[in-house]
């Protein structure tokens, strides 16, 4: 299967890679996606991300998080008695 490139500067690219590491451009763009999944791969997941902000925010909510939302809290947030 053929992967033609017809972007100038992704093909300038991929000539300025392979030059420098004097491999293929076949090899420098097959490189260069490997590199590229391989970081992917290693980011935590949208999930992973999420999970940690909410812990986060737990942690710095300190031992009043959970507190239940009374009438009385309510008052407590506007400074009514």
């Amino acid at each position: 299967m053929s992967l033609y490139v017809k972007d100038n500067e992704v093909n300038r690219m991929a000539e300025r890679l392979a030059m420098l590491q004097k491999i293929s451009k076949t090899e420098a763009v097959r490189r260069a996606l490997r590199h590229e999944l391989e970081r992917e791969q290693q980011m935590p997941s949208l999930v992973e991300r999420g999970l940690a902000f909410a812990h986060s925010l737990r942690a710095k909510a300190g031992p009043a998080a959970g507190r239940t939302a009374d009438k009385e809290f309510i008052d407590s947030l506007y400074g009514e008695p």
